[in-house]
């Protein structure tokens, strides 16, 4: 884990909120990080895409990163639950009392840095699902789960995402959607270094 990071987090537990940094989640507008994670949070729940505490959202917006914090029930997030870092030091701008960023957070800052705009920490059963079935069938190849991949085409789904990294317009019908599987670990930073093996040999997921 990044060290200035690691001691971010740290300072983050027990600490209290510095009332002058309220004004970046502060806001009327319904697309503003802070409150469009709320909104997801609350969406994906309903979906049952996450249950109770489990899963995350962050949404990179400019020179600030917005992370929705541990430990809370995502149909009740608020933006004063929000924590604000500084995407070019790895600092926390805001930090709310007793509340722990995301355990994930070093997996959202890996595929920031690779271009994206926001990260989704899904609990889908749906999800791992299909990651345990592609899991057994890489296996019974004789493939490592470091080769495994889910691949769909021909589906209409698929056009709402874009084609991958530097490259413009949507997937289209006949396009293929690769998703690299990874193996799990016990604690979700520790993902890390595997997810950035598997977003820089598929670039265009």
């Amino acid at each position: 884990m990044d060290g200035k990071l690691q001691e971010s987090q740290e300072q983050a537990q027990g600490s209290t909120a510095d009332g002058s940094m309220d004004h970046l989640i502060a806001s009327p507008n319904p697309e503003h990080p802070a409150n469009h994670i709320c909104t997801l949070c609350r969406n994906f729940y309903t979906l049952g895409w996450v249950t109770g505490t489990g899963g995350g959202v962050s949404i990179r917006d400019g020179a600030h990163i917005f992370i929705a914090p541990s430990g809370v029930q995502k149909e009740l997030m608020q933006p004063a639950n929000m924590f604000v870092m500084e995407y070019a030091t790895r600092t926390y701008l805001r930090k709310p009392p007793v509340l722990k960023p995301s355990a994930c957070t070093p997996l959202f800052l890996a595929a920031f840095d690779r271009g994206a705009g926001s990260c989704i920490h899904t609990h889908s059963q749906w999800a791992v699902l299909v990651t345990l079935l592609v899991e057994k069938d890489a296996r019974s190849q004789g493939r490592g789960v470091f080769d495994a991949c889910f691949e769909i085409e021909q589906i209409e789904q698929i056009k709402g995402i874009p084609k991958g990294r530097g490259k413009d317009g949507m997937l289209g019908f006949f396009d293929r959607l690769t998703v690299p599987i990874i193996e799990n670990t016990a604690h979700e930073e520790d993902l890390t270094q595997s997810l950035e093996a598997a977003m820089e040999r598929y670039p265009n997921t």
